[in-house]
């Protein structure tokens, strides 16, 4: 039986055109949306609030501390790629900094999400390169160990694939299945719509929400009947 290559090279991305749309709505719309699934774990956060990131997810795999197989990624990517690293959330050492930044925007990489540490917090800032870690840690990292290019990993709690969409901002990230891109995109642009309204009705007075009374009876917080 043949053994499946550590390096995947070739897989379908999510077409620029539907990149460019997700990169309109908040990640907590494309949670929701999805189920209120696919957001990875709070911990893996915006270097700064204001970076925002999309594109399709080139994944890396690497052993905790060890950054050899994450400058194998940035010789692979291909522009508006996102590069999604399984760094089994270790934060004793920074797996980037900021020459693998610099590296990573000439390329065209459109941010990095890394369930590790990085380094050049700072001077990453300055760059205005959109970063999402578990945070920062002065420590470098070694480049001895083997990893895997393109298979999936799981970061931040939620399996990734190579080629699905990855959508951050202050809030977080949320990662979708390429497959269903398209079809979320029709149902977020809906949400959003919904959420006005509601804003606008509330603004207006209409405070009251509508299924309130019936989720308290459902958990019996209220009687049959009974109303706040």
């Amino acid at each position: 039986m043949s053994q499946s290559p550590d390096i995947v090279r070739d897989f379908q991305r999510v077409p620029p055109e539907l990149v460019k749309q997700a990169s309109a709505f908040q990640p907590a719309i494309l949670a929701d949306v999805a189920g209120r699934r696919g957001a990875l774990h709070g911990r893996i956060s915006a270097l700064r609030p204001r970076m925002k990131l999309a594109g399709s997810a080139l994944t890396v795999e690497v052993r905790p501390g060890d950054n050899l197989m994450i400058h194998a990624a940035i010789a692979l990517a291909k522009p508006g790629d996102v590069l999604v690293i399984d760094g089994k959330g270790d934060q004793s050492s920074a797996l980037m900094g900021t020459i693998m930044m610099t590296a990573c925007r000439q390329v065209g990489i459109a941010g990095v999400v890394i369930d590790g540490a990085v380094r050049d917090s700072l001077e990453i800032d300055d760059m205005d390169f959109p970063v999402f870690s578990v945070g920062t840690n002065p420590n470098g990292p070694t480049k001895v160990a083997s990893g895997r290019i393109g298979h999936p990993v799981s970061v931040g709690g939620v399996a990734v694939r190579p080629g699905d969409l990855v959508v951050g901002d202050a809030d977080g990230v949320v990662v979708v299945e390429r497959e269903k891109v398209e079809r979320l995109l029709q149902a977020a642009e809906k949400k959003v719509e919904d959420e006005a309204a509601r804003i606008d009705a509330i603004k207006k007075g209409d405070t009251a929400a509508k299924w309130l009374e019936s989720a308290l009876r459902s958990a019996g917080v209220l009687k049959e009947n009974e109303t706040l």
